[in-house]
């Protein structure tokens, strides 16, 4: 038999990395390492040096590894090189990719190492109070710890963002080198930081943080204080996985690897720079150091939360009505516990699941309420779409006895047991389901689809009943909620029928408010102070003057004659089906025309709103964009290349620039200010001088002017008199055109929020409902009216003692009037509320159970629906053409899709229609999958998609947006535009991942 060869040194390298990956990633910092890297390509790069300033040093690191992992791209020697960047940057990570192993630490040391770091995290808020990030830099500069770019690195970060981001960037930087935490405390007394060192080292007496005593932890010493460590640090996971090129040489490399070094990899991992959402430690000992880590807080309700929750005490399901504010989750966890703990008495099986429909509110609910309340008597989980699962939802289910989680993995889950049982749930595992935000449980919300397979068991048992025969079990159900709504009620028995039919959704026993104790409620949740501030037209708007002139034209040259007014929501209707009715007739010239005059409709209504040069720069932004559209198209190894326009580029381009200049001198012009800007200026300083350390938060309709009124209060020095630091809150949706925001940023302003850094939020409604945003005293409604829920929710916000609610507005607009109904149906919800719980008990039961036959039979008429909507014939009779240029790119054959969500195009020669164009916008993921860069017709410059790495393999990721869909059969060919894949009546083949990687190693 012939020897196996030994593995190369890359392949060795890619092995250890896969062994010590977590460690690896959590202690370099990306930058320095890529600066060193001369071979890794400038795209690549660039791309992770793009994570690092949006998703972070952790996240980048992933990227990093992920590139060397990338067979089909790597530079011969890449990975070689990698090790030498880790040594020269004076990692000490360096020696755990070094193959001859012959600088692996020893487990006591290393487990010294991973203290220091937990050391340095846990006493992160002391240490950046105390220290001067140059003056320690400096020392850690004579010490030998530093470099000269470690020092400048720290100098560039104080001067941007002042002493607290500096010394953040000491400290991650301090941990990643080697034998650094004795040299270190050295160089803290050096520069005049005795008491810091003192902190770390735990010489000062009885010093305590977070519940952990220093002296506890450093008299644990070798493989014990690394086991302290990590179980410390909940949820820190580990799993040595290797790398995807691993094949017989795996085998060989045994060989090399003493069993006592492989050891190593047993020890736990350093996770201080990682944020996460996980579970508790099963150990004994390790819970031992928990409790000593963080004590278990006392959970006890006020009388109005007991009242409020005593049914659900007794077995019933309700839905519990609290205003924001007035703790309904905190209720959930007491009832959770209490229910958990009389199951465990009763030697009964019991599992809570709390489903959410944020993902923000998974780490939210995980951290400050369910947690601290129930981790040392119970196994808790979080779990989100952006959670990577290293085993099964099946299994997290299994293993643990809190779970929370987005309702759609739960739907997933009930879903994928319909077909497998192992892979999936059934409703039946859990004893109480926690709905948040519950009265979304109606229509075709996933919260209801959920609800309507309880509703389905709850009739089988009925008649399992009947007939004597064993019944499925049927968890509890508690609905949490701020306001049912009326549902668009305009009277009182329309609005008595809406709440019983989310009391029969939910199969509520009863609704609950609270009455006895409603005094002390009021004493809780304080109602603010409410005004508007209503502002007049401009006498004069010579920029909308010009804007409708050139939509005038617009409309003219396409011979378009809509009934409605310019910048007008009806308007923004007509134009949106417009261009939809011209790609499916495939006239180019009417669906550009038609998507440049949304674009003018969009600043105009700017313009309306916020300020002149923010619709300005909306136009320049998007005209700039469709010029670089262009010069993409024809791009060579030297210089782009114009595309040759069309007539129809060709007008509208001209037709922009011509008034370019003229635009921009009127957007500029202080003397057409709008007067809602002067309406919400005087609210805003008159708020933020009447008391010390004010805090407030502007809703507004889009993520476009949310960012565009924190740039004017930025840019106006009276804010900052008065020391308003302002920063915009938006979504993390990627539905808009406007680049969302991640979860992380979403928590880090919230964070800002919570601490004073930032004290004005400016939001779309993301911050209406749910997030966990601290007391505000002012809470402004910029031009913002929705719904009664959505009035009470954001009201809801102002909850500080002698707090304001305003609603700035114009004249016009109706939005004054639109409020003044949210107010009649929040009236009308209260009565329709008392008139349910007043309700005999049969007529409520029966009406019900009317209500909840109702639901059944639209639930059929649904699957009716989705069953009609199958497409019956092959996928190649579909053709997609691009939506700009109309000319066929592929058919539905060419299609196959990843993860059940991701439709990517297989097809060798699809990759001559379009070249990848760099999209700073586009955000790597924690996935077997990554997006590249952005994908663009090669004819017209229309965008496609995305190029995503799947496993190594680049594939182009196509949006079903940009693209016409043509059925064909015998008879007949019909175009249609679709928002979403999900909406195509076609099922596409699951991508082989085995058939692509053969192919692409053959290339």
């Amino acid at each position: 038999m012939e020897a196996v060869p030994p593995p190369s040194r890359d392949e060795s390298i890619l092995y250890l990395i896969s062994c010590f990956r977590k460690r690896i990633r959590n202690n370099i910092a990306v930058t320095r390492v890529l600066d060193l890297m001369p071979s890794l390509s400038y795209e690549v790069k660039d791309g992770i040096r793009a994570a690092v300033r949006e998703k972070g040093n952790v996240e980048a690191a992933e990227l990093l590894l992920r590139a060397l992992e990338d067979a089909p791209r790597r530079p011969p020697g890449l990975c070689q090189e990698f090790q030498e960047a880790l040594a020269q940057g004076g990692f000490a990570v360096a020696s755990y990719v070094d193959p001859s192993l012959s600088e692996l630490p020893s487990p006591s040391l290393e487990a010294a190492n991973d203290v220091g770091a937990f050391l340095v995290q846990l006493f992160f808020p002391h240490l950046v109070k105390k220290l001067a990030a140059i003056q320690v830099a400096e020392a850690c500069l004579q010490k030998g710890l530093f470099d000269g770019e470690d020092v400048e690195r720290v100098r560039v970060e104080r001067d941007i963002h002042g002493n607290y981001e500096a010394v953040r960037e000491l400290l991650l930087r301090i941990v990643q080198k080697k034998l650094w935490f004795s040299d270190f405390l050295e160089a803290l007394r050096e520069s005049e930081h005795k008491e810091a060192a003192d902190v770390l080292s735990g010489q000062e007496n009885g010093c305590c943080e977070n519940g952990v005593f220093v002296e506890e932890i450093m008299e644990i010493d070798g493989s014990l204080a690394s086991k302290a460590v990590d179980d410390l640090k909940e949820g820190a996971e580990f799993k040595c996985s290797v790398a995807s090129e691993k094949n017989a040489s795996e085998e060989s490399f045994g060989d090399h690897i003493s069993e006592a070094d492989v050891s190593l990899l047993d020890a736990n991992v350093s996770d201080a720079s990682e944020s996460f959402v996980g579970g508790d430690s099963d150990d004994a000992d390790a819970e031992d150091v928990d409790k000593r880590a963080s004590p278990e807080p006392e959970l006890q309700l006020r009388d109005y939360q007991m009242e409020v929750a005593k049914p659900a005490l007794e077995g019933k399901n309700i839905i519990l009505c609290l205003p924001t504010g007035s703790g309904k989750t905190r209720v959930a966890v007491y009832i959770a516990k209490d229910h958990l703990d009389r199951k465990r008495e009763a030697k009964e099986h019991g599992k809570v699941i709390v489903l959410v429909n944020k993902v923000p509110l998974v780490e939210q609910h995980f951290r400050k309420e369910l947690q601290p309340f129930l981790k040392h008597c119970y196994q808790i989980i979080g779990l989100s779409g952006v959670s990577q699962l290293k085993i099964s939802f099946t299994e997290v289910v299994k293993q643990h006895d809190v779970i929370i989680c987005t309702a759609q993995i739960l739907e997933n889950a009930l879903l994928n047991a319909d077909t497998d049982e192992e892979d999936g749930v059934q409703l039946s595992v859990f004893s109480l389901i926690v709905i948040d935000e519950c009265h979304h449980t109606q229509k075709e919300a996933v919260y209801n689809s959920i609800m309507r397979r309880y509703l389905k068991i709850k009739r089988e048992n009925e008649k399992q009943r009947k007939d004597n025969k064993p019944q499925t079990p049927q968890p509890q159900i508690l609905g949490l909620t701020a306001s049912p709504g009326v549902g668009g009620a305009k009277n009182p028995s329309k609005a008595e029928e809406h709440i019983l039919k989310i009391c029969a959704n939910l199969d509520a026993d009863r609704i609950m408010t609270v009455t006895k104790h409603a005094a002390q409620l009021s004493n809780q949740v304080k109602e603010p102070y409410k005004k508007f501030e209503i502002a007049g037209d401009k006498q004069k708007d010579p920029f909308k003057e010009k804007l409708i002139n050139i939509m005038t034209a617009i409309q003219a040259y396409c011979q378009f004659n809509p009934n409605a007014d310019f910048g007008s929501q009806t308007y923004e209707q007509w134009v949106v089906q417009e261009e939809k009715k011209a790609a499916k007739e495939e006239n180019r010239k009417e669906r550009v025309c038609a998507e440049h005059l949304k674009k003018y409709n969009d600043a105009l209504q700017i313009n309306d709103t916020i300020r002149m040069i923010d619709a300005y720069n909306l136009l320049e932004d998007f005209y700039k964009e469709e010029r670089n559209k262009k010069m993409a198209v024809h791009e060579d190894e030297d210089e782009p290349v114009a595309a040759k326009l069309d007539e129809t580029d060709t007008f509208l381009m001209d037709l922009f620039y011509a008034r370019k200049k003229e635009l921009q001198q009127i957007a500029t012009d202080m003397k057409y200010e709008n007067e809602q800007l002067t309406k919400l200026r005087t609210t805003l300083m008159e708020e933020f001088t009447k008391t010390d350390a004010p805090r407030g938060i502007i809703f507004t309709k889009t993520r476009q002017s949310a960012v565009a009124l924190c740039q004017w209060i930025r840019d106006n020095p009276k804010f900052e008199d008065v020391n308003v630091k302002a920063h915009y809150l938006i979504g993390a949706g990627s539905n808009s055109e406007f680049k969302p925001m991640t979860q992380n940023e979403q928590h880090e302003i919230i964070e800002k929020f919570r601490t004073g850094k930032v004290n004005l939020l400016i939001a779309t409604t993301v911050a209406e409902e749910g997030l966990d945003i601290p007391e505000c005293n002012i809470v402004i409604r910029y031009g913002l009216v929705t719904n009664e829920i959505a009035m009470l929710q954001a009201r809801g916000r102002a909850r500080a003692d002698e707090s304001t609610y305003v609603l700035v507005a114009s004249e016009r607009s109706g939005a004054v009037e639109r409020e003044y109904v949210n107010m009649f149906r929040e009236k009308m919800m209260h009565k329709a509320i008392r008139r349910v719980q007043e309700m005999p008990t049969e007529e409520y039961l029966q009406k019900i159970r009317d209500f909840q036959l109702q639901s059944k039979l639209e639930g059929k008429m649904k699957a009716k629906r989705e069953a009609t909507k199958t497409y019956k014939k092959n996928p190649d009779l579909i053709k997609f053409l691009c939506k700009n240029c109309t000319r066929q790119k592929c058919s539905g054959e060419d299609i196959q899709v990843i993860e059940d969500m991701h439709h990517v195009n297989v097809k060798k020669e699809f990759q001559d229609l379009y070249i990848v164009r760099e999209n700073k916008a586009l955000q790597a993921k924690e996935a077997d999958y990554s997006t590249n860069g952005e994908i663009i017709c090669k004819d017209c410059g229309q965008t496609w998609g995305t190029m995503m790495v799947h496993r190594g393999l680049h594939l182009p990721c196509l949006k079903i947006k940009n693209f016409v869909v043509v059925f064909k059969d015998k008879k007949t060919s019909q175009n249609k535009i679709y928002k979403r894949w999900a909406e195509l009546p076609i099922r596409f083949p699951v991508f082989s991942y085995a058939d692509h990687y053969e192919s692409s190693d053959e290339d």
